[in-house]
């Protein structure tokens, strides 16, 4: 291998573990819903969760936020979302991830 090839190679693994160090979920809104005090519509989103933000994208719509991933002490059942109500609209306080005992909890 020469030194250039050498040099690559580095380079794609190690943007291929940063890559993978992002972790993200798929979660459903079924409310209008509010995180970082930009509105979301109900419907199909991805969470992508890396270092101390998350990244809520449908399409190109796209928000981030100030979260962090907290453990809890068993699995949840499935994926929920909790909230709390700020000036009467609904405000994600955190994701609970389904099959793992992982939230991602706003700021």
């Amino acid at each position: 291998m020469t030194a250039k090839s050498l040099k690559l190679f580095a380079l794609f693994f190690t943007a291929a573990l940063m890559v993978a160090s992002a972790a993200t979920y798929n979660v459903t809104l079924f409310q209008p819903s509010t995180v970082a005090g930009k509105e979301l519509k109900a419907g199909e989103y991805k969470v992508t969760f890396d270092a101390g933000k998350a990244i809520i994208s449908m399409g190109k719509e796209k928000i981030e936020a100030p979260a962090k991933m907290e453990t809890a002490d068993s699995k949840f059942s499935s994926t929920s979302v909790r909230y709390t109500t700020d000036g009467g609209k609904m405000k994600i306080q955190e994701i609970r991830i389904g099959g793992t005992n992982q939230k991602v909890v706003f700021d």
